[in-house]
């Protein structure tokens, strides 16, 4: 629940004409307060009140602080895959799954090229599968897929870079039974950390 600022200085001055039943007009707040209760409970409740709400507007400024308010919509081109890795389909999978994270998230509005505020333009710079955990025996016991992606983000409102970044996040799996599932499955979580991160990046400057 939203207070105005008519609520909110009517319960700092102690008044409670303008939130209280016709009957309690002309009566203070402080009148409603039991006699037992002591100046300092009284005054650490009221202290407490304003706190809440004070907390209560900041949750909302948090929201989409970092995106410009003319911005609404957004453009995501299909990552170029320049790894060289030979993955399937690596840059349409990393696309995909971010774009479901813009429409998951909502503070911007996926669109067209034509429609769009604001352009998302990214790039697979790598993918690598190396050791990440050797056994006391030397043995290779788990591997770590890495996945780099350069991205830029431009107003097309303003025509201006907003910022041009490299993102970089991993998968793991453990050697021993299905390889090639257990690697995928690796793949597939590089992917969805990356996209998290560079959702955030646009939405809170994070």
């Amino acid at each position: 629940m939203k207070l105005s600022k008519k609520c909110i200085s009517a319960l700092v001055n102690k008044r409670f004409s303008d939130l209280a039943p016709k009957c309690l007009v002309t009566k203070r707040l402080s009148s409603l307060v039991p006699n037992c209760l002591s100046k300092r409970i009284y005054f650490a409740a009221v202290a407490a009140i304003i706190s809440m709400l004070l907390l209560e507007s900041c949750s909302y400024s948090f929201s989409g602080a970092s995106v410009p308010p003319h911005l609404k919509t957004i453009f995501i081109t299909v990552f170029q895959d320049r790894s060289g890795s030979g993955e399937f389909n690596l840059g349409d999978r990393v696309t995909k799954q971010l774009t479901q994270k813009f429409i998951g998230d909502n503070t911007l509005t996926v669109s067209s090229r034509t429609g769009a505020n604001a352009i998302l333009d990214g790039s697979i710079t790598s993918l690598t599968d190396a050791p990440s955990a050797i056994s006391g025996g030397e043995k290779v016991t788990t591997r770590r897929v890495t996945l780099n992606v350069q991205v830029i983000y431009k107003d097309i409102v303003k025509k201006t870079t907003i910022f041009e970044r490299s993102f970089s996040n991993y998968g793991d799996y453990t050697i021993g039974g299905d390889i090639t599932n257990a690697r995928k499955a690796a793949t597939e979580e590089a992917i969805e950390k990356i996209t998290e991160d560079i959702l955030l990046g646009v939405v809170s400057n994070w």
